[in-house]
């Protein structure tokens, strides 16, 4: 077993280079790790399940995921006082990030719904 996660974790890795790499050449303002994660995607809509082994390594890797946050938040802690400085461009942005993600999210769920329902989705989400 202990060989097929370093396998899994190996092929996580890849994706997340092969997303970094597309992204590098052609000048994507996507990140990497974003691509990867498509990559990723569809390689298991096309397996058409999630592999257990697949499951173990990211369920591990979800259960630590607090860890992550650690630089972020060392990063706030240094740099509190250019948010002070800056407080209402942050909290803008913030504000416009939430509606828009709320809406892109509504409306994907709403495309989606419909190609699940076996409608033809049409060109527009």
């Amino acid at each position: 077993m202990g060989n097929r996660i370093v396998l899994v974790f190996t092929i996580l890795l890849a994706c997340q280079l092969a997303g970094e790499v597309i992204a590098r050449l052609l000048g994507l303002p996507v990140p990497g790790p974003v691509l990867g994660m498509v990559i990723l995607f569809v390689a298991l809509v096309i397996r058409g399940h999630v592999p257990d082994d697949v499951g173990v390594v990211t369920g591990g890797l979800l259960q630590n995921l607090s860890l992550l946050f650690v630089p972020a938040g060392v990063g706030v802690m240094l740099h509190a006082g250019l948010l002070v400085q800056n407080w209402l461009a942050v909290s803008a942005a913030l504000m416009a990030s939430v509606v828009i993600t709320i809406a892109v999210t509504g409306l994907a769920m709403r495309w989606m719904r419909g190609f699940a329902a076996g409608d033809e989705p049409e060109g527009q989400p």
